[in-house]
């Protein structure tokens, strides 16, 4: 059981898991160097437990200690950090509308050819460099029955707080890997028996709905703003666009990648 310590000051050194969560530069420096990440709410810190990953520690208002009572009962012996809401706003850098944070351990990535060993469909993300937009991939790919996500080495952390936020806990059950030899996964791809599928803009792309594809496939989604490498565009398989009307040229990348895994659904 979670062991229940209050803290009345901002300067705290046991809350340095939690301090500057809006300073990308340090979180991603402190949290490479401790193997942790930060997880949001009552829902998020639930999902994450659940999936196995372990607790470091706590820290909540004291209104949430009754609500996540059963969690920080299961949590082991880990501090469960009891503050002022004003405290937690002054460490955090922000207002924690949700009201509870938790630091968890980070497990380790299996390897690419793990992931896709079981998987039928796979989205690719090559540098896309927004955790916002990372996770609201992770949340789609996991709502339409994709079954994993492959991500380039600069694509932005799925477990950094936003993404894990954005992503509802998805980052947490959708089997994912970081492909360090980027330029070698196109023939990663193929040698596992996957059609490839290029998301473009281009007008001269095949519209989504007249794609051709076998059982097993993948989606392939470039970085924000200019899209997909040239690499890729010559190995898919298959350029494909989403038509466009009322002079819209292009979505989002988060939204596009939406839509595509809802016509692509198995």
């Amino acid at each position: 059981m979670a062991t229940v310590v209050r803290i009345d000051a901002t300067g705290d050194e046991r809350l340095a898991d939690y301090v500057s969560l809006r300073d990308v530069q340090l979180r991603t420096s402190l949290e490479a160097e401790h193997g942790l990440f930060l997880a949001e709410g009552e829902k998020v810190i639930r999902r994450a437990v659940t999936a196995g990953y372990r607790p470091r520690s706590f820290l909540m208002a004291p209104r949430w200690l009754d609500t996540l009572g059963d969690v920080l009962d299961a949590a082991g012996d880990v501090p469960c950090y009891v503050a002022p809401e004003e405290v937690i706003e002054g460490v955090t850098g922000f207002h924690v509308h949700r009201g509870a944070l938790a630091s968890l351990y980070r497990s380790p990535l299996p390897d690419a050819g793990e992931v896709l060993r079981n998987a039928r469909r796979v989205v690719v993300l090559e540098d896309l460099v927004d955790h916002t937009n990372v996770g609201a991939v992770f949340r789609c790919a996991a709502a339409l029955d994709w079954d994993a996500v492959l991500l380039s080495p600069r694509c932005a952390d799925p477990l950094y707080r936003r993404a894990v936020k954005v992503s509802m806990g998805a980052v947490f059950t959708t089997p994912y890997a970081r492909v360090q030899h980027w330029y070698e996964t196109p023939s990663l791809l193929a040698t596992a028996g996957f059609d490839v599928l290029a998301l473009t803009p281009a007008p001269d792309a095949v519209e989504l709905a007249e794609a051709r594809y076998g059982d097993r496939l993948a989606l392939l989604v470039g970085g924000e703003g200019h899209g997909l490498s040239p690499r890729w565009m010559l190995d898919a398989h298959q350029r494909v666009r989403i038509p466009m009307s009322g002079g819209v040229d292009s979505l989002n990348v988060a939204a596009a990648t939406a839509v595509a895994c809802y016509a692509l659904r198995p």
